[in-house]
């Protein structure tokens, strides 16, 4: 399957979907598909379609050429912005566009795998981390360039890592910016898995099904468990943890995971 171009041209997606697998495809090579406003913009509907639409149950982020992602376009956010910056524009900024792309991704109620099939700097990279599972091609790298900018991590960089890798880490790959590779990233926790360039779609599609085939209600509270983990108290977290089995053992797929573990056979799962 090969996501079709979408209509919008000024939106460089590609969107499809296939298998209960909504792809989506960043499909601006020729700047290392660098996130213009109008294409973060739709990053972010197309995850909260895939959050409301039943036959989407897990979701792949992946691009085209050289680069995953190269971050923000700098040069076409300034274009649409059309003025002179004033006091506050630049908080504004970050928060209506990189932090609501990167909370997007986090608040995805379908699991999302990132496919990182090239360079992935600044924002690029926070997007990879932000998925649920990573698989990176051999070639693919990782970035944190806001230091030799003189300027700070933004869309959740500092949030993400400290949580994936601890503080000391954090602060090498921020402090530095220097390039890490695939197997390093894998090696540090960032990558689940690093396959062959030749591999990447066809693993990311072979994971994403198995999601799609899954329990889908069960795997978004299980997602909204970890990722509030980190961020609460264990009292807090054991009451999420009952409330979400609660919710979990009414859906139709729960009955139905009993009802296989009963009979000896394998769970047919629909999604709700």
């Amino acid at each position: 399957m090969t996501p079709s171009p979408e209509k919008t041209s000024a939106s460089w997606i590609r969107h499809a979907t296939d298998n209960g697998v909504s792809w989506i495809t960043l499909d601006r090579p020729d700047v290392l598909n660098a996130l213009a406003p109008d294409q973060r913009e739709r990053l972010i509907s197309l995850l909260g379609d895939a959050s409301a639409d039943p036959a989407v149950r897990a979701v792949v982020l992946t691009a085209t050429g050289r680069g995953f992602c190269a971050g923000a376009d700098l040069r076409a956010t300034s274009a649409a912005n059309g003025r002179e910056p004033v006091a506050g524009d630049v908080a504004r900024t970050i928060r209506l566009g990189a932090q609501r792309l990167i909370a997007a991704v986090l608040d995805c109620e379908k699991p999302v795998v990132a496919a990182v099939n090239g360079i992935a700097a600044g924002l690029g990279a926070h997007l990879a981390y932000a998925c649920d599972l990573v698989v990176a091609a051999e070639s693919a790298r990782f970035t944190e360039a806001f230091s030799r900018r003189g300027i700070v991590p933004d869309g959740g960089g500092a949030y993400l890592l400290t949580r994936l890798v601890g503080p000391r880490r954090a602060k090498e790959l921020l402090f530095f910016g220097d390039a890490l590779s695939a197997a390093d990233a894998e090696r540090m926790g960032l990558v689940n898995r690093v396959v062959p360039d030749t591999e990447l779609t066809a693993t990311a599609r072979s994971w994403a099904e198995r999601l799609a085939q899954g329990p889908t209600r069960s795997l978004a509270l299980t997602k909204q468990l970890v990722n509030a983990s980190l961020d609460t108290d264990r009292a807090t977290a054991f009451a999420a943890e009952a409330a979400a089995q609660e919710i979990a053992m009414t859906t139709r797929d729960a009955r139905e995971g009993v009802a296989a573990f009963v009979e000896r056979r394998a769970a047919d799962f629909r999604g709700r």
